[in-house]
């Protein structure tokens, strides 16, 4: 707090300066500024401001003029009686905080539990409190000292003490600016308006300091209203019969006169026997010791009450107030209302005269005529805000009590009232919207997204973070208005080497620091980290959930901010929020990393090189907020260099569908290596999926290539037709038959055949692509057709970057998609003609000679003279079973691609299966020996019959 800050806190308050009347000086009094009757409550309200920011138990002010023996208590707030009376003096000798901090002219803090007066807390234990006091400073020297009771244990940090200090300097520096004492002109208005009358009679009077006592005589006594006999003649009974409000001028006025070693002139009002005050007015001069030191001022004493009031005047001030004003009598009897107290209170003008309770109804709801009778027993200011009963209107009351009753100020705080219940109601407003969005926040992320929404503005922070520790180290969730260096810098280290995150983490215990210079107090060693996030302030939140932390929450400030007990506590309260959207937050978001994961471990890890297609895939999860579906894709290769493409969609999204779908893909992965026809294959599907039960469903696209042929036969299961981009650029959706879904369809299936030309685009995709909310199915296919001609006839032949191409196109915020997606893109090859040989065989014994022959002329055209033998014997083994076995037609087609295909189909539908033959046994030898010569083998049905295949390796130089 600086000494403007200082200022600004006490003059905030409009009901501070208006307590009681401007003061009328006494021709010839010295001209001298002042602040007013106000001027004390300021004071007071600066200590108020100064225990609230140090979270203190109380507040108070000793003063002592130069030379003194003693310290004398002018002012607290906040301290219970037998507290006030026991600090009411201080010797300067005394070990105590108060005297410690004048003579050594530093902070001093003794705690509670230390000997002699600095343990004596009423009501605390000896290890919950200590007394921290500042020297209070005039020109020459300190002067007093500013003491704050301490709550919290432990000597309070440096920046504690340095907010003291700039209290300490403040108050030195108002006292400078009162050297004019107020309140003297208040004695004469209140009552019946009688102005009282001064006997004016002059006495000699002063103060000895260094002996603590005050010299005069027995008229001067009898001025003061004293009894010779009772009263001890000490300046520490004296300064109790002064009233509080002018004592510290006063004695600061002394000292003033004192260190000038000049005349001194001062008025003050005293106490007299009856509680009555009068006016004094003293003048004289400061004498010097025997030393050169002044410790003593010596004049003359008058009494001035009454000679200095200007009534015209302040009757003018008071009626031409803007706020409306009443003074009551010790009979609680109106005997002053000023015009806008007629006004806002009884227009019919009838207030004088009458009981403040009939007059103001209002004043007797509960606690309300407490507090007025509670501000004329103490004599000490109050103020309430009170609403009108009537009108609805509000009046903010503000009590001063005067010796002879009691002064009520009103003023009319509607407006402030409605724009502050409008500010309230806004904050409200804001937090129920916060509580709403983070019980609507599905993901972590989302839950940093509506903290930084919603948070930064309710507090006026400019950075926000959310961060977790997983084993023993911090990670962020999110942040916002933090530099990305810093949070890198941060993610990943241990806890115990960030102590002001670890306090929130470990201890579950909010740490609020309100400015670097605290930071470095606290923290020395981590001035880098300050310094690195460009942050001034901080308010480090626990996030504890179900007994347990799950992490901190961070609000930062770009300047120095002092957290008010409101924000504090809303804080706290909101860190609950937090923490538990967070807890569910960081449980959905395991829950859907463990489902993501596997569905990606379900989905193939790299698609396979074929000679028939170069295809690439993509799969895109739906967006954040969503469930794992059961999007899927293959591609599987298959006899003589064909290759199945599949792709497919489990209705739904959760974890049961993503495992329905790994469920579907290894079904169709096994029937394509039986080589089953694909409507044979979709009848086993659909009854494997009306075995999971009734609400399961999924639609399915199967396409086998065959690149001898460029067909391509197509089965559909509810699933939307394939993209076909011929090399053109021209793409067209093929009429295929429609078939309803697996899971309610009614076999057969029917199967579409077409054509593609060589280096055509075959695109499988699920809805995901095409069909959205905001988008039909119909306009997102014509959609996609446009970017495949697009990227066609542009060149985009690599079906990877068509992949990207045709996501970013029909997905631009793949984030918020509701389904998720999956695209299959295949560019056809076809078989070079010099590649394929192909002959008819008869079925006699014959065949098997004409099949050889056939065979060593064909590989020796190819180079291929190392296959030969194997070749032939693989072909006379297959040549003759038929011939025994099978019936014909027979056809032998050789196949030179990555391996040497060899088929032979004929008429029969048995299928060959290999077995262990007995020693005895003529037969069953075959198919061993083919095996053995043979990569792989197999058969597969065909419309006529089957064909039985065989793969061989190429040589090395092929």
């Amino acid at each position: 707090m600086s000494l403007d800050e200082g200022r600004s806190i006490g003059a905030a308050p409009v009901d501070a300066v208006d307590t009681e009347p401007p003061t009328a000086k006494r021709p010839g009094a010295p001209a001298v500024g002042t602040d007013g009757p106000g001027g004390h409550e300021l004071l007071r309200l600066g200590l108020e401001q100064a225990m609230a920011v140090l979270g203190g138990l109380g507040c108070m002010v000793h003063l002592g003029v130069l030379g003194s023996s003693g310290l004398y208590l002018v002012a607290d707030t906040g301290l219970p009686s037998a507290l006030v009376r026991a600090w009411g003096e201080v010797g300067r000798e005394e070990q105590v905080p108060p005297a410690r901090a004048v003579r050594e002219r530093t902070a001093v803090w003794m705690p509670a539990d230390a000997p002699g007066k600095a343990g004596a807390v009423p009501g605390r234990p000896s290890s919950g409190a200590g007394i921290l006091s500042v020297p209070l400073t005039a020109s020459g020297g300190p002067q007093g000292a500013v003491s704050v009771v301490t709550s919290a244990p432990g000597e309070p940090g440096a920046e504690a003490q340095r907010l003291l200090g700039a209290v300490a300097e403040w108050a030195a520096d108002w006292l400078r600016r009162s050297t004019a004492l107020p309140g003297a002109a208040d004695t004469g208005w209140y009552g019946s308006g009688e102005q009282m009358t001064g006997r004016e009679v002059m006495v000699s009077w002063g103060w000895d300091f260094a002996g603590g006592a005050v010299v005069g005589d027995r008229s001067a006594l009898g001025i003061l209203g004293l009894d010779h006999g009772t009263f001890d003649g000490r300046i520490g009974t004296w300064r109790h019969l002064v009233h509080p409000q002018d004592l510290p001028p006063l004695l600061a006025r002394m000292d003033e006169a004192i260190r000038a070693r000049s005349a001194y002139s001062l008025e003050y009002r005293q106490r007299q026997p009856d509680g009555s005050y009068r006016r004094l007015e003293a003048r004289g001069d400061a004498l010097l010791h025997a030393d050169g030191t002044s410790v003593r001022l010596i004049g003359t004493l008058r009494d001035i009450t009454g000679s200095g009031l200007d009534l015209p005047s302040v009757g003018r001030a008071l009626l031409d107030m803007s706020d409306g004003f009443l003074a009551v009598d010790r009979r609680w009897r109106i005997v002053f209302a000023n015009p806008e107290a007629e006004r806002l209170l009884d227009p019919s003008g009838h207030l004088l005269g009458r009981l403040l309770w009939e007059a103001v109804p209002d004043l007797r709801e509960p606690g309300v005529e407490n507090a007025c009778r509670q501000a004329a027993d103490d004599g000490r200011p109050a103020g309430f805000d009170l609403r009108r009963s009537t009108d609805g209107r509000w009046l903010h009351v503000r009590l001063v009590a005067v010796p002879e009753g009691l002064t009520l100020s009103f003023t009319d705080i509607t407006r402030v009232r409605r724009l502050q219940d409008q500010q309230d109601a806004e904050r409200t407003a804001r937090i129920a919207e916060l509580t709403r969005a983070l019980a609507s926040a599905v993901t972590g992320r989302d839950v940093v997204d509506v903290v930084g929404a919603f948070m930064l503005p309710l507090f006026g922070a400019d950075g926000v973070g959310v961060w977790v520790q997983e084993r023993g180290r911090i990670f962020a969730v999110g942040t916002f208005g933090y530099p990305a260096e810093f949070v890198k810098r941060i993610e990943g280290i241990r806890i115990e080497d960030t102590p002001p995150v670890a306090q929130a983490l470990i201890d579950c215990v909010p740490n609020f620091i309100p400015s670097p210079e605290e930071f470095i107090r606290r923290y020395p060693g981590m001035a880098d980290i300050s310094d690195a996030d460009g942050k001034k302030a901080w308010a480090m939140l626990p996030l504890v959930a179900s007994g347990h932390s799950v992490g901190c929450c961070t609000l930062a400030y770009e300047r120095p901010h002092a957290f008010t007990h409101e924000e504090r506590t809303l804080l706290t309260a909101l860190s609950g929020l937090v923490a538990q959207a967070l807890e569910r937050a960081r449980l959905y978001d395991a829950e859907h990393g463990r489902a993501q994961e596997l569905q990606r471990g379900l989905l193939p890890r790299t698609l396979p090189s074929l000679p028939a297609v170069t295809a690439a895939a993509r799969y895109l999860p739906a967006g954040e907020g969503m469930e794992v579906g059961g999007d899927w894709y293959d591609v599987i290769p298959l006899s003589a260099d064909r290759v199945a493409l599949v792709i497919g969609d489990v209705m739904g999204h959760g974890l049961s569908e993503a495992v329905t779908m790994g469920r579907l893909r290894t079904a169709v992965r096994t029937l394509a290596d039986l080589e089953l026809p694909p409507d044979e294959m979709f009848i086993h599907l659909n009854d494997m999926v009306n075995g999971l039960g009734d609400d399961f469903y999924a639609t399915c696209l199967y396409a086998v290539y065959d690149p001898t042929s460029r067909l391509c036969s197509l089965t559909t299961a509810g699933h939307p037709p394939p993209a076909v981009v011929h090399p053109d650029g021209t793409a067209r959706f093929p009429d295929l038959p429609l078939n309803p879904p697996l899971g309610a369809a009614d076999p057969p299936f029917d199967t579409a055949v077409i054509e593609l030309p060589e280096d055509s685009l075959l695109v499988l995709y699920t809805d995901g692509l095409v069909e959205s909310p905001d988008r039909a199915l119909d306009r997102g296919m014509a959609h996609l057709a446009q970017n495949l001609c697009t990227a066609q006839r542009s060149g985009t032949a690599d079906p990877k970057s068509l992949c990207d191409c045709l996501i970013a196109a029909l997905l631009p915020d793949p984030q918020r998609a509701l389904d998720d997606t999956a695209v299959l893109v295949a560019r056809t090859h076809a078989s070079a003609p010099a590649d394929l040989a192909c002959w008819p065989l008869p079925t006699d014994p014959k065949a098997a000679g004409q099949a050889r022959h056939r065979i060593r002329d064909q590989l020796d055209a190819w180079d291929l003279q190392e296959l030969a033998m194997p070749t032939e014997l693989i072909v006379s083994e297959l040549v003759g079973n038929v011939v025994r076995y099978a019936k014909g037609p027979v056809m032998l087609r050789l196949l030179r691609s990555r391996t040497l295909i060899c088929e032979l189909a004929d008429g029969s539908a048995s299928m060959p299966r290999i077995r262990r033959a007995a020693d005895m046994d003529e037969g069953g030898r075959g198919l061993q020996l083919i095996a053995a010569l043979t990569d792989r083998w197999g058969a597969r049905y065909t419309p006529s019959g089957k064909c039985i295949w065989t793969e061989q390796s190429l040589p090395t130089a092929q």
